[in-house]
Order: structure tokens, then sequence, then C-alpha cells
């Protein structure tokens, strides 16, 4: 494989151009709201307004996938495989070279000049002198694409458990720049009983990390374990996000997860916002 080897990701078909637009309206919207109080602003009428046909928003066709950076590529695969049924799209692996270097790092490479520091301390790669590689891999799920992506040593093989920094420890979701992967379950499902079942087909696989919170107050992992199955799922009753129900959790890796229905009100807030962006797409 080249040291010039570049990243080149296909766009996906416009036929999907519906699909990824909702996956976007559903995987980073109204989280904020869904967590407030009784003294938050209701929720307005959607509006459709006139679009720049030259501006940004009217030459994207929507949210092309998430990337998840892991530690251990087989374990993560798995997850999303075999545990949360994602299709495998493709794989690709070890990236080097200076163009990809540049591409992924340049502006890491230029703070580790600014604060005069080897660029390895804040983390970086050498990708362009081939000491570390870079490893992808696209899973498909039904309106979206996840990324993962391992950075390894060169003498690591492909798919093992050892990444080429250390995991953050701190993973919360109140830092800033802090992201989540967002799951949309299906209306019919017994929320409460997925979350149960995905706690245990994590665990019968070694994935102990995979432990959703619980609405209850708990301070212990064996309080949490002894919380009701009720206790599984957080549902809102306030509008605007009447009918969102939600657990968060966090995936194999220490990655920030969510899980999400959509019922009622809030379903058609979502749909009705939908259907406004595709009109206003299509008038272009």
């Amino acid at each position: 494989m080249s040291h010039e080897q570049e990243i080149s990701i296909q766009p996906q078909d416009p036929d999907r151009r519906a699909v990824i637009c909702a996956a976007g309206t559903v995987a980073l919207g109204g989280i904020a709201a869904a967590l407030a109080g009784p003294g938050t602003a209701s929720a307005q009428d959607t509006q459709v307004t006139t679009r720049d046909p030259g501006s940004l928003g009217a030459r994207l066709q929507g949210v092309q996938h998430f990337g998840l950076t892991v530690q251990n590529m087989e374990r993560a695969y798995e997850f999303y495989t075999a545990v949360l049924g994602g299709t495998e799209v493709f794989r690709h692996g070890d990236f080097q070279g200076d163009a990809v270097q540049n591409t992924l790092l340049a502006d890491q490479e230029i703070l580790a000049n600014e604060l005069g520091v080897n660029p390895r301390t804040i983390g970086v790669p050498d990708l362009r002198g081939g000491a570390q590689r870079l490893d992808v891999r696209f899973i498909q799920f039904d309106n979206v694409v996840i990324e993962l992506l391992q950075y390894r040593d060169a003498d690591q093989p492909m798919g093992g458990p050892k990444a080429f920094a250390e995991p953050l420890e701190h993973m919360s979701p109140a830092f800033p720049r802090m992201m989540h992967i967002c799951f949309y379950v299906r209306d019919d499902v017994d929320f409460n009983q997925f979350i149960a079942d995905l706690e245990a087909e994590s665990t019968k696989r070694g994935m102990t990390q995979v432990r959703a919170n619980r609405i209850i107050r708990v301070s212990t992992e064996e309080e949490r374990k002894a919380t009701p199955l009720s206790a599984n799922t957080n549902k809102v009753t306030v509008a605007p996000s009447d009918g969102w129900e939600l657990i968060y959790c966090k995936g194999p890796e220490g990655e920030q997860l969510e899980f999400v229905k959509a019922l009622g009100p809030v379903k058609k807030r979502f749909a009705d916002a939908l259907a406004a962006h595709l009109q206003l797409a299509s008038a272009n």
C-alpha cells in the first residue's frame, strides 16, 4: 500500500437523502429540551423559508456518518454489528503518509509547535513516517453510518486491542466538545426491556462498560443493578419534548451513547421539521 495513500469516501446515493436527513434530525435534535423543566419555552411552528441556492446548506445532502475513535477495534466492531445489528459497508486500513497526516492532523501539529512540545505528548501519531497507522471500518444502520477508527503502532496487528494513544478517562457528557451517538428505538419496542437486554447481551460478551443509567438515584453499582425494570426509561411529558423517551449509557469503548424513542407530539414535531427541510431542499 502506498505511503502517499489518501482517504476517499464515496458519497451516498442521492436517493438516500431523505433517510440521511432523518438521521440527523433524530440523532442530534432535542436533547437539551428533553431534559429541561416546565419553565422552558413552548414549541414553535416549523417555518419553511427560502434558501439561497448558493448557500452552504444547499450544497449538502445530509449527515453521512459519525466517527468514533476506538481503543480495541474488534471489540467495538462486535458491539456495533453483533449487538446492535449494524452491517459492515467496507473496511480499509494501514493508512499512512504525508497526505494522510496533513489531512487529519495538521491543526494538532500546529498546536504542538505553538506549545513547544513533541506532538506525541498531545496524542498526535506519526502517520507521515509510518510509525503509526490508521484503520477504519464503516458500519451501516438504517439511516446513518458509523465509522470506527483505530490509530495503532505499525507493529500492532489490524483490529488489535492496543491503540496508539491512551483513552480519555473522564467522559462526562457535560464536557464541552463531548459528543454522543444516539440510536432510535422502534415505536413498538418495550424500552425498559430493550435496555435490560442490551446490558445482558453486552455483559455476556465481556463488554462490562455498557451500563445504562437509571432514572432513580443510585450511588453504587449494586444499587444500580437492583433497581426495578421500570427505572430504565426517562419519559418526558413536558412540551415541546412530550413523547420523548431516553436513556444514557457508555459503549464498550467508554463512548457516550443514547437510546431514544420519539412518540406522540414530539414525533410529529420531528416529522414536520423533516418535511419542511426536504421541501426547502427540493425547491432548490
